[in-house]
């Protein structure tokens, strides 16, 4: 990624927000979604607006393209002011929603057809901007084909392209990334930095994913619909210069470990990252071992270098009003070491018409486990997650779940086990308790074990105060809450997480991993999808997949060490994954 002096690109502002307020009446609540923002975006930048979902990032774009009015405050876009004039700035103003606004029943040319229509781009002119775009996209292959037949990074990147149809001065992003595997992460990355070095453009791009504040030239942090501050993403996690460790056990599990050193004196943040736990200490706090956890000599902590997730959380920590919660007792005792593998999928294969989604595949997960199954878009791991939880049949091989076979006795595999599904699937139109009740009596509880277990949801989440109040209006991070509860009321032996912490408040991330590490500790087995890399730091083994075939599998240490060389002495999870992908031949772009 080029790199920018800070006096390159004129100080003149691209975009100015001053006291920005926006309120919505929701559920009979007033919500702040902005509450007195106020920013500067330089001209010929790419800058990151850095939030969890429910922080402000959409509202704030809609408002600076004039489709929302504030309350009150003052935004100027190109010397424009949006409130007297939206028009003209809808006019030189490129905006990308968070859902591409692709039409899937069209082509990618008919796409491109339509929104130049609407922009009003002259049919000469469309020819040549047609081919630059696709040819920055990689898309030109595809201009006949569906919309809805292409992958979710090809969507992603038609629909960049559909919004540069006529180039703007201004570029808005919001969560173009949201997932999309790291391959087309980085591809995206690549065309805004060119979109900026070409063509003078001004991107502001908002992210949940933190990694992503570190590729921006400047962010401004937004939580609650506050701006926490703005500035270099260096500059940020410098505050944290000697602050951050590494620390590791060749004898204790690295859950039991972070269980055990978020605990400790001056802790602020304790996460698992590969095999050990990053820690992020208070100012002046000792990282002694003797003093983190007294009493053991296998402990050892190295010094890291802070990255900008490290400073965000600090902030975020220092400033919230309602911390993660701690959980009470176990929902059951800690389970013995066990080698029983509790999923087996040998030779399995799924064929639509033709066209094999997943090809021949084998893999086994033990109890109590933490398995990953990652993978680029269109790789096939929804298809095999769907499998595996019995609502997809396999063409050919063989699934057993909790000792079941899925060809001859799928309805009792799916009562032991529980599923989390992206986006939450809660019934928007019930309360909190309807939704517990609903999902309990699915589940096939009745009478006094109902209640029990509606008691313990409500305590062990924290949910009393929430009880009636009707899950669609609820934040992201109680959505969470409820959906991890309403998996949990059988006390499956087998929990399904498909991408479940996608877009969420970094806190609300580390409490919902804090409960899945208690139950791996119970013996509960989870296996989850995910995008996130440092989040698949959490497994304890992992399958990577593209094309519907498997191009690794172990533990997250063995896939970066595939990967070490001179010039990346310390691969991520990440570099993996992308080196993985580039071994293989171009991906058919498939949903």
């Amino acid at each position: 990624m080029p790199s920018f002096p800070a006096d390159s690109p004129s100080m003149e502002a691209s975009l100015i927000l001053e006291d920005v307020t926006k309120r919505f009446r929701s559920g009979g609540r007033i919500v702040h979604a902005l509450d007195a923002f106020s920013a500067r975006v330089r001209r010929g930048t790419v800058t990151g607006l850095i939030g969890p979902d429910g922080s402000g990032k959409t509202t704030l774009m809609r408002l600076i393209v004039g489709l929302l009015l504030p309350d009150h405050g003052r935004l100027t876009a190109l010397g424009i002011d949006v409130i007297r004039n939206p028009l003209a700035v809808q006019e030189s103003v490129g905006y990308m929603p968070q859902r591409f606004g692709l039409y899937e029943d069209l082509t990618v040319r008919e796409n491109l057809d339509l929104y130049a229509d609407l922009q009003g781009v002259l049919p000469e002119q469309r020819s040549a901007r047609y081919s630059e775009l696709m040819h920055m996209t990689g898309l030109a292959r595809f201009t006949g084909r569906l919309a809805g037949d292409l992958s979710g990074g090809m969507k992603q990147k038609l629909g960049l392209a559909c919004t540069l149809v006529r180039s703007p001065d201004l570029l808005l992003l919001d969560e173009p990334t949201v997932g999309v595997d790291p391959v087309s992460r980085r591809e995206l990355w690549s065309i805004v930095y060119r979109l900026v070095e070409q063509e003078g453009m001004t991107v502001l791009l908002s992210t949940a994913y933190l990694d992503e504040a570190e590729r921006c030239q400047e962010v401004i942090l937004i939580h609650q619909g506050k701006p926490v501050g703005q500035g270099k993403p260096g500059d940020f996690s410098a505050r944290l210069t000697g602050r951050t460790f590494h620390v590791t056990s060749p004898v204790v599990n690295k859950r039991t470990l972070q269980e055990s050193l978020a605990r400790a004196p001056g802790v602020i943040d304790a996460v698992i990252q590969g095999d050990g736990v990053r820690l992020v200490t208070a100012p002046g706090a000792s990282p002694d071992p003797a003093v983190l956890l007294p009493g053991r000599s296998d402990i050892r902590v190295a010094p890291v270098f802070p990255r900008f997730e490290d400073s965000f959380v600090t902030l975020l920590k220092k400033d919230s009003e309602n911390p993660s919660p701690v959980f009470g007792k176990p929902d059951r005792r800690p389970a013995a070491p066990t080698e029983e593998d509790v999923i087996v999928v040998q030779h399995v294969k799924r064929r639509f018409g033709s066209f094999y989604a997943v090809k021949d595949i084998s893999f086994t997960v033990r109890r109590g486990e933490v398995f990953g199954l990652l993978g680029a878009n269109g790789a096939g791991k929804s298809t095999t997650f769907r499998m595996l939880c019995g609502l997809l049949p396999a063409s050919e091989g063989m699934l057993r779940v909790a000792g079941k076979d899925l060809r001859r006795a799928a309805a009792m595999a799916r009562a032991r086990i529980g599923y989390m599904a992206q986006r939450f699937s809660l019934y928007a139109g019930l309360s909190v308790l309807e939704n517990l009740r609903f999902f309990s009596s699915v589940y096939g509880l009745r009478g006094g074990n109902q209640r029990k277990r509606l008691e313990w949801a409500m305590n062990e989440f924290q949910l009393g105060s929430m009880a009636d109040v009707i899950s669609g209006n609820l934040p992201l991070g109680y959505k969470q809450r409820l959906a991890l509860a309403a998996a949990l009321m059988h006390e499956p032996e087998i929990l399904f997480l498909d991408e479940p912490t996608s877009g969420v408040d970094p806190l609300a991330r580390r409490e919902f991993w804090n409960r899945i590490n208690a139950l791996s500790v119970q013996g509960v087995t989870i296996l989850v999808t995910t995008h996130f890399m440092e989040e698949a730091e959490y497994c304890d083994r992992l399958v990577i997949m593209a094309d519907g075939e498997i191009l690794s599998q172990g533990t997250p240490a063995d896939m970066k060490e595939r990967f070490r060389s001179a010039e990346r002495p310390e691969p991520s999870l990440e570099d993996a994954f992308i080196g993985l992908m580039e071994t293989r031949q171009p991906r058919e772009l498939v949903s």
